[in-house]
């Protein structure tokens, strides 16, 4: 109810609808496509968040074009040891997370009969492996 209340500059200054006001968001993936538009939108609506991507100078972009309320990490979701360097990151300069966006992934292709091990392992790693440790 409180929200309902609230002036239009308060809106203004917490996000279009406030309803994530407070919140701490991580979003994998964050620095294009999906993930991005749900971390502008996240913002919008009060939230702070952490968005990651394997390539500096995309998620660099990305953090500057969101503005406030933004942090990035660079890391890989398949690497186990990025995500624990995230997460401790992430508790000790938030010291909570509400909301966890599992979005990172790839498309990748190959013929039947040509499908490397390599390729199925690069897949499976962001697209399963990374997904189930973030969320995990």
């Amino acid at each position: 109810m409180a929200t309902a209340l609230a002036s239009s500059s308060d809106r203004s200054q917490h996000g279009l609808h406030g309803k994530l006001r407070g919140k701490i968001a991580l979003i994998t993936g964050g620095n294009s496509g999906i993930g991005l538009a749900t971390a502008r939108q996240f913002v919008n609506e009060g939230a702070a968040v952490v968005i990651t991507g394997r390539r500096q100078p995309q998620l660099a972009a990305a953090v500057k074009e969101i503005g406030r309320n933004a942090a990035g990490f660079q890391g890989d979701v398949s690497n186990l040891d990025d995500l624990d360097r995230l997460f401790t990151q992430i508790k000790r300069e938030k010291n909570k997370l509400d909301i966890v966006f599992a979005n990172a992934g790839i498309a990748k292709y190959g013929a039947l009969g040509e499908i490397t091990e390599d390729l199925y392992d690069s897949i499976s790693n962001i697209n399963v492996k990374g997904v189930l440790f973030s969320v995990q």
